[in-house]
């Protein structure tokens, strides 16, 4: 990158201004803070190729994300399942993940950018919020990693988070390449509907206009369901700018080694997820209670650990559950699903968990909620069955419809499986994405030739 271009770029000043102008309106000070915008690259006028030029070409795309990669988790198996695809089309892709910058000078960034944040907000309000430094702290120190990288090279920026999709978006005033964003939560709304930001706080203010600023800068959006576009569009997103593309995987259950044994004669429910609040184990387990007369030729495993194990098994101990087992994180997903008879997600909060796919390809009968973009891949009665969210008692009345119907089980099971195989694959997913790269890449031609 040319000097003046990168003087141009490090000109951007912190905190970002409309972060600033959220924090100032929430404390009644008149706006002063400016931002000195970088100069928008020239490009040249060129002639316009056709869109079969572009999509006969290898692209350079950059996905970011504010997480650490790789790691365990649903948001860092999606970026791998977009990567590999996109590798196998052709395409260079690279990842930036806060643990691919060199620790040493992220720490001194970090400890630098804490006592500049807190001291502008203090001189500015007299107060600050140790949420919103941590924040703006974590803004800043990725963001000035990227300055120093020479991004030219890229055809597409691909953010996975608001938090990347407001980064990009103020480097790309410099750069001026197409920019979308996927969000993998609801992100503000979802936080106040969980009590996790305070209604009517400082905190609030800030992180709605983060999302509405990664909603605006971002020349398209991907969504994982439909569920998110009024979300979206509540805070400023276009429904032109809005492309569900359901989350894709690859599951193969040709090569499961079979060390995995049923218990012989009884019909195996299997639960996969993190133990969490939000994940509605408790409510399973109380349907469970209520089933004790269907009980008996039942196992249910629990897949997964967290935060709340101590917990649950303290309440399957008291309702004297002895038929459900804890097996922890497990890496034999496929082969636990090939062993399984029925799959039940009793989620209070989701978008689209991969375990609800991993269950339709593995062709189960799947008992789940009505939340986010479940209902959109689960028809109630047909590929699966849904339950009212933190309804113990329909949940145990589906559970039982179940365990004495198995024609309705495989019934629901195969309906779930052609869904699957129509809509779910990792290759229907990438090629969407791919689509949507290469139209907004001939949509950016067509500008600068005329």
């Amino acid at each position: 990158m040319k000097d003046k271009q990168k003087n141009n770029l490090h000109s951007l000043s912190f905190p970002d201004p409309y972060l600033v102008s959220a924090t100032d309106q929430y404390y009644g000070v008149t706006p002063s803070y400016e931002e000195k915008h970088t100069k928008k690259a020239k490009r040249k006028k060129i002639a316009q190729p056709s869109i079969e030029a572009i999509k006969s070409k290898k692209l350079r795309i950059l996905i970011t994300t504010f997480w650490d990669y790789p790691a365990v988790g649903g948001l860092q198996n999606y970026i791998s399942t977009l990567k590999n695809g996109l590798e196998k089309l052709g395409h260079s892709v690279d990842i930036i993940a806060p643990n691919k910058f060199p620790k040493d000078i992220v720490k001194k960034l970090k400890k630098k950018f804490s006592k500049e944040t807190k001291k502008f907000y203090y001189n500015r309000y007299g107060c600050y919020s140790e949420e919103i430094v941590k924040q703006n702290v974590r803004l800043i120190s990725y963001e000035m990693m990227l300055r120093d990288m020479d991004l030219e090279g890229y055809d597409i920026f691909h953010a996975q988070d608001r938090f990347t999709a407001n980064v990009l978006g103020r480097i790309n005033q410099y750069y001026q390449k197409p920019l979308l964003f996927t969000p993998h939560g609801f992100m503000t709304h979802r936080r106040l509907q969980f009590n996790l930001l305070e209604k009517g706080s400082v905190e609030e203010s800030y992180f709605l206009s983060m999302d509405q600023n990664a909603t605006v800068s971002s020349n398209h959006m991907i969504i994982l369901c439909e569920a998110f576009r009024p979300i979206l569009k509540n805070i400023g997103a276009v429904d032109s700018n809005l492309t569900t593309i359901y989350t894709g995987i690859d599951f193969n259950l040709e090569n499961t080694k079979k060390t995995v044994k049923k218990p012989k004669g009884k019909t195996v429910i299997t639960c996969i997820s993190r133990l969490r609040p939000r994940k509605g184990h408790k409510y399973l387990f109380e349907a469970l209670a209520l089933l004790k007369s269907d009980f008996n030729n039942v196992d249910v495993w629990i897949v997964g650990d967290g935060e709340m194990r101590e917990e649950l098994e303290d309440q399957v101990n008291t309702l004297q559950l002895d038929n459900v087992s804890f097996l922890g994180t497990r890496t034999d997903i496929p082969e636990l699903l090939s062993r399984s008879d029925i799959f039940v997600l009793p989620t209070t909060s989701d978008t689209l968990p991969i375990s609800i796919i991993e269950a339709m390809f593995a062709e189960k009968a799947i008992i789940t909620t009505n939340c986010g973009g479940i209902p959109e891949i689960i028809e109630d009665n047909h590929s699966g069955l849904i339950a009212e969210q933190k309804n113990a008692h329909q949940l145990s009345k589906k559970l039982s419809l179940l365990l004495r119907d198995s024609t309705l089980r495989k019934t629901l099971a195969q309906n779930a499986k052609a869904f699957a195989d129509q809509h779910l694959t990792s290759t229907n997913m990438v090629k969407k994405i791919e689509e949507i790269y290469q139209s907004l890449l001939y949509q950016g031609v067509k500008e600068d030739a005329t």
